[in-house]
């Protein structure tokens, strides 16, 4: 991907909306964005597993995960399998682990903070929906850009 920066897409894009999240960027890739693929889960991170063994085909995983702090819901393994799948990011309202290794791993990451547990695996939660955080409405198909001046959304691809 070219180097991007979100202030100058939200420039040339005005009807691109910010996230409004104090986010945290983890990941080896520091400028992301692509597609949209949306899943909603909460302390379980079972269709984040499920969805990074897919084709990635540069698309960003945008996690909701209620904006909870208790588990994490991406660790060093699950970013080194998104990251050999091809997809470009993930950005999580929630928080990850594994920090030191998942900023070596070229991936964009984008998180609220960092846990040291990890989730049960309860096959609970749902994807290819609407999600409603941070002041935004994402819906699946949508592109997402992130880099450290935060996370913004449009309807359009922008670059």
């Amino acid at each position: 991907m070219t180097t991007l920066s979100t202030p100058d897409l939200s420039d040339a894009a005005p009807e691109a909306c910010a996230l409004e999240l104090p986010w945290i960027n983890y990941g080896e890739i520091r400028q992301f964005g692509g597609q949209v693929v949306t899943i909603k889960c909460h302390e379980d991170n079972s269709l984040v597993k499920a969805c990074v063994e897919e084709a990635g085909r540069g698309r960003v995983i945008v996690v909701d995960g209620g904006g909870s702090r208790r588990r994490a819901l991406l660790g060093d393994m699950l970013a080194e399998k998104a990251a050999a799948n091809g997809w470009a990011g993930l950005v999580i309202n929630g928080v990850i682990r594994d920090v030191d290794e998942i900023g070596r791993t070229p991936l964009g990451v984008q998180a609220l903070g960092c846990c040291p547990i990890k989730t049960e695996k309860l096959g609970v939660g749902q994807r290819d929906i609407e999600l409603h955080f941070g002041g935004v409405v994402i819906a699946p198909g949508d592109y997402v850009y992130a880099d450290n001046n935060g996370v913004i959304v449009s309807k359009r691809p922008l670059l």
